[in-house]
């Protein structure tokens, strides 16, 4: 694999029991890659350790006076030098190129885990350790794969070096080839606890970016309460906690390099001592001595590698067991690809399929081609909610209490898609489960727009530019979700600020973060919209939209989304009284359906919650949603909604994802 040709077509299917599992099974990937840089690095070595046949050659040549064999003894240097320069510049090569292969492929198979589990994953796992393991600790697996081709030769030519001076001058060979292995050998008494404290760095600089991950996520809101300081505190102390750690293990690892520098040393003296003993008794030549003092010098550059190689694999290890944690997570319910009703939903043509989307936990049912308005008391729940009408199940273990009691009430319709014990049941799409529908085929039909949508850095008509199906242009999009003051506002910060420039070609700062809150969600809305999927989601599309825009942005939202099934979690009254169907979930079932009108004046609890009336004293309260008292659409949409909730991360068609 060369590094022109990534990123792979198929990064594989990595074996994620451990650590070293996960290693062992990226080294197995790249045999190719491995053996030839080994055998470059065995030129390399093999070169540099006989420097000392030629240099004892020539020592042996000037004793006897002999000038041919001095000459031929310069020629020897002068090509083992160039075969020591080629060997040393193709092992770099070899070896970087297994680097940079290696974390090219973990880290496709960490977005291919991404994509897969939506916001499942930051559920599952703090998104600062997502972070640390795609950057950080790719590095660090990727410098195990390098530094084993090199530690593969060394270890060869070090064999290879102890046999021929057995060889050539036993006395002496023997005396190296029980020094080395105990060379070797000697620092690995250390090892164990050098690993611990490398494994304790790693898990506090984990914590600590966890740390400062979700401070700066956060710091908005931190701001508006005053507790950056706090969190700053916070911060502080991990960081400290991260430099004891880090000096403690640099102080193991500058012992074991110790070890490395004064082990060779005290064999260098007694080869020495030995070898001129014999050479004084005349059992070895002068020729001899200097050949096996040199190629005893020489072996101290391959025994380097010996502790690179266990430095590598310790920073490595803990990297490799997170990464294998994060590879190894599976959606909740996930059926077998092309097979069961899943395959027969989605057709041998791959086209989409559809019908009534049903949740038989919560007994909230969205009838084919109309809009459907879900109101709920709790912005949580309704986050939860609408991953279940996109897809997701919720982890084992999650909402378990909620899950179970909506089971236990729903009634009939849960018995129409039974779930397994303990795990709550899928929504139902036409009558098929989504989670025995393959992924691919889920997310081409059921799309979920989040409360807090992602918009990607990049130019407008890069956010625009999502699998389609050709039926909504990107100026219709754009008109219904009126975009209208986005536009100018882009075209105005665009070279020159002129305002004449195309503002599909303006770039959008990290996130959106140039625009307002309500800009960044009409946005968002004109990119579902243009996607013209075949059943919508959307959570909160209008919480941060002023009431004259959000009466026009529904207008535009029901006209351009006829026929097709939208199902709009909201409690604005604006979107709510244009809707065909409205649903008001209660203790997390559905608790009524009718129209708005109607309900406002059969159902108190809705009425409180979409009036924020206050409740009678027999009727449990709700959760105060800040919407309009006199129900004429001011102000309506803050809904005051948490945007870091667990319906923020993204989900089965979200929408960042596609982009």
């Amino acid at each position: 694999m060369h590094i022109r040709d990534l990123p792979y077509p198929d990064p594989g299917l990595p074996d994620v029991r451990s650590g070293p599992h996960f290693l062992w099974w990226l080294g197995r990937n790249q045999l190719g890659g491995q053996v030839k840089a080994a055998l470059w690095g065995l030129l390399h070595m093999a070169a540099l350790v006989s420097f000392p046949v030629a240099i004892g050659f020539g020592v042996q040549a000037v004793v006897d006076g002999s000038g041919g064999r001095l000459a031929l003894a310069g020629g020897l240097i002068a090509g083992l030098t160039a075969l020591t320069a080629l060997g040393d510049t193709m092992l770099h090569r070899a070896a970087i190129t297994n680097w940079i292969t290696a974390a090219a492929r973990v880290q496709q198979l960490l977005a291919r885990k991404a994509v897969d589990l939506g916001s499942t994953l930051t559920r599952r796992v703090a998104a600062g350790e997502v972070v640390a393991v795609s950057t950080g600790d790719v590095e660090k697996i990727g410098w195990f794969v390098e530094a084993l081709s090199r530690f593969t030769a060394a270890a060869i030519t070090t064999v290879g070096v102890c046999v021929a001076l057995i060889v050539y001058q036993p006395a002496l060979g023997m005396v190296v080839a029980l020094g080395v292995p105990a060379l070797a050998l000697a620092v690995f008494p250390l090892l164990p606890r050098a690993t611990r404290r490398a494994d304790e760095q790693r898990e506090k600089a984990g914590r600590a970016t966890e740390l400062a991950s979700d401070t700066v996520a956060g710091l908005r809101v931190l701001r508006g309460i005053g507790g950056e300081e706090l969190f700053l505190d916070r911060y502080r102390r991990a960081s400290q906690e991260v430099r004891t750690a880090a000096v403690r293990s640099a102080r193991m690892w500058a012992l074991i390099a110790a070890v490395q520098v004064a082990l060779p040393g005290l064999l260098m003296i007694g080869v020495v001592w030995y070898g001129a003993t014999l050479a004084r008794e005349g059992q070895i030549s002068v020729g001899e001595l200097v050949t096996v003092y040199s190629a005893v010098t020489f072996l101290l550059f391959p025994l380097r590698n010996f502790e690179e190689i266990a430095m590598a694999y310790s920073f490595s290890r803990p990297s490799a067991r997170r990464a294998a944690r994060v590879l190894g997570l599976r959606r909740s319910s996930y059926g077998a690809e092309g097979s069961g009703a899943g395959a027969a939903a989605d057709g041998a043509d791959g086209e989409k399929f559809g019908g009534d989307l049903y949740d038989p936990a919560s007994g909230v049912l969205a009838p084919a081609g109309q809009l459907t308005a879900v109101v709920c008391g709790d912005p949580d729940l309704a986050g939860r909610l609408a991953d279940r009408l996109g897809g997701h199940a919720p982890d084992d273990g999650d909402n378990k209490d909620e899950d179970d009691k909506a089971k236990g009430e729903a009634g009939g319709g849960a018995a129409e898609a039974e779930a397994e014990p303990g795990r709550t049941p899928s929504a139902l799409l036409g009558g098929v489960r989504l989670d025995e529908v393959p992924l691919a085929a889920a997310r081409r039909t059921v799309l979920v727009q989040d409360k807090d949508p992602v918009l990607l850095s990049g130019t407008l008509a890069e956010l625009l530019d999502v699998p389609r199906s050709g039926a909504v242009t990107v100026t219709e999009a754009l008109e219904a979700a009126q975009c209208g003051d986005v536009l100018d506002a882009l075209a105005q910060a665009s070279v020159g600020g002129s305002g004449a420039a195309d503002p599909l070609h303006a770039r959008i700062t990290e996130r959106g973060r140039s625009l307002s809150g309500g800009q960044r969600q009409r946005l968002a809305l004109a990119r579902s919209l243009v996607t013209d999927p075949e059943v919508l989601v959307l959570d909160e599309p209008t919480s941060a939209v002023d009431s004259h825009t959000e009466a026009r942005v529904a207008q535009g939202l029901r006209r351009l989304r006829t026929g097709r099934t939208t199902v709009v979690f909201t409690s604005s009254p604006l979107l709510l009284d244009r809707a065909d169907r409205v649903v008001f979930v209660r203790d997390g079932k559905a608790a009524a359906a009718g129209l708005h009108r109607e309900l406002l004046g059969t159902e108190y609890a809705y009425r409180a919650v979409v009036t924020r009336e206050p409740d009678e004293p027999d009727e449990p309260a709700e959760a105060d949603l800040e919407t309009d008292p006199n129900g004429d659409g001011a102000d309506h949409g803050a809904t005051g909604h948490d945007a870091s909730g667990p319906g923020a991360a993204g989900r089965i068609g979200k929408i960042g994802e596609s982009a």
